[in-house]
């Protein structure tokens, strides 16, 4: 909502057990969060909310809560949607989306939840072209879909909250992962990884199962201190929802990316290595490396992993490994978990080693001790990201 000093209330959206390093990362911009279930809450005028979008690596979308309120018949919705300001986030003549959940309410029909809010939406800014989304969204409809103002309203226990999108298409598309590996890892959960694990950008990363590159990318990305928001050749930023906005303020939206672009550095400084024994991978990952415009960044390799070449000195080395998730997957993958500590042992003594893992099984065949640094799941698969130092 929009208080009368012109703040507003704000939720970075994240994936379960993310939160606490989307709040980190707000810290990091002078924004003091408070970690909710699903995301980080703040209230902070229209420029947290662009430099939030531009900056965040590990949220999924930033919402403004447009209202809030208690509603057990579709009168009282009524009642109280009229009264929300739409005006604000839609354009007449504009598209609008909306995704409505309800969990133990009186109002449980999400179809006719939506029709009420748009019925209010065309009263407040007149005709719109309209959708109606139910409670999931796949990758394809959420890129098709991104020039439409998405409304994100949930019912629950009869209370209903409203929330207008700022991001657009979901932040994890930074835009240059469009060659693709087996088994793509999201760049938010990419991102994570190398927060979760506290890797120092000033030591060096590899990834031995890079597949598409998505972890040096992200590595590099941060090594250099390229905002997420402008992972570009030409960093001009990715389309964010809130530039249409009736009140959008183009100045103040130049002036945070040009600081963004200000604090670029132009080598990353370190060696940052991916290698995956798959060439077509490596093809991709170098694809991707070059329209993020970190492709001298990054040494990309096609090689098995015993015959990775670690570079001299401690450093990090974060991978998302297969996880045998399926019948018969298991007993091969001993052999590849094995190796991977096998090879650490002899070859990166005193680096730490993260992995997300979804097997302790697996993992203990590595022989390194872990704790765990999170929990969250990848492509619906509960994992945990495992820290240990190599000995």
């Amino acid at each position: 909502m929009t208080k009368t000093d012109g703040t507003l209330d704000l939720f970075a959206i994240t994936a379960p057990g993310l939160e606490p390093l989307a709040a980190a990362e707000l810290r990091a911009m002078g924004i003091d969060g408070v970690v909710e279930p699903g995301g980080v809450s703040w209230s902070g005028p229209p420029g947290q909310m662009y430099e939030a979008n531009l900056r965040l690596r590990t949220a999924s979308r930033v919402v403004v809560r447009a209202a809030s309120f208690r509603a057990r018949t579709f009168f009282e919705l009524e009642r109280h949607a009229r009264k929300v300001p739409w005006d604000r986030w839609v354009n007449r003549g504009g598209a609008v989306r909306l995704r409505v959940t309800t969990k133990k309410s009186k109002l449980y029909h999400e179809g006719a939840i939506a029709e009420r809010l748009l019925d209010a939406i065309t009263r407040a800014v007149g005709p719109v072209a309209a959708g109606a989304l139910g409670k999931d969204e796949d990758e394809a409809d959420q890129l098709e879909a991104a020039d439409a103002q998405l409304f994100i309203v949930r019912f629950v226990r009869d209370e209903c909250v409203i929330s207008a999108d700022s991001s657009g298409a979901l932040l994890h598309f930074r835009g240059y992962r469009q060659a693709l590996a087996k088994a793509p890892l999201r760049e938010t959960l990419a991102a994570a990884m190398l927060l979760g694990s506290r890797w120092n950008p000033r030591a060096p990363l590899l990834d031995p199962m890079c597949g598409s590159g998505t972890i040096v990318i992200e590595g590099a990305l941060m090594a250099r201190g390229i905002a997420p928001g402008l992972a570009n050749a030409d960093r001009q930023p990715r389309p964010f929802a809130f530039t249409s906005w009736p009140d959008f303020d183009s100045a103040a939206w130049e002036s945070i990316v040009d600081r963004a672009r200000g604090g670029i550095r132009p080598a990353a400084g370190l060696p940052i290595l991916g290698s995956d024994r798959d060439e077509g991978a490596i093809q991709a990952a170098a694809a991707n490396a070059a329209r993020a415009g970190v492709g001298d960044d990054v040494d990309l390799s096609a090689r098995p992993l015993s015959a990775i070449e670690p570079p001299e000195g401690p450093g990090w080395m974060v991978s998302n490994p297969p996880y045998g998730i399926r019948v018969g997957e298991r007993d091969p993958l001993r052999n590849l978990y094995s190796a991977l500590g096998r090879t650490l042992r002899e070859r990166c003594p005193g680096w730490t080693l993260a992995l997300l893992s979804a097997d302790r099984m697996l993992e203990g065949h590595t022989g390194v001790p872990f704790d765990d640094a999170f929990r969250t799941s990848n492509g619906g698969i509960p994992v945990r990201l495992v820290v240990g130092r190599v000995e």
